[in-house]
């Protein structure tokens, strides 16, 4: 997801306008096409089972 559907017409905080690409999602979920990777871990969580997931982000800018 980037926004790539923005034009525009919506506001955010301060009344920013939102155009074209002012957005990004980071959707920290399975592989991408895991399902037909047989290399990839498994996207398939049965009755009874544990998922847990860690993300962290760390973002910096430097000079």
């Amino acid at each position: 997801y980037s926004g790539n559907f923005l034009d525009g017409s919506l506001r955010g905080k301060k009344g920013v306008v939102y155009s074209h690409r002012y957005g990004f999602a980071m959707e920290t979920q399975h592989f991408p096409d895991s399902p037909n990777k047989p290399g990839f871990p498994s996207t398939i969580l049965r009755p009874g089972g544990e998922y847990r997931s860690r993300t962290i982000y760390t973002f910096s800018v430097q000079p």
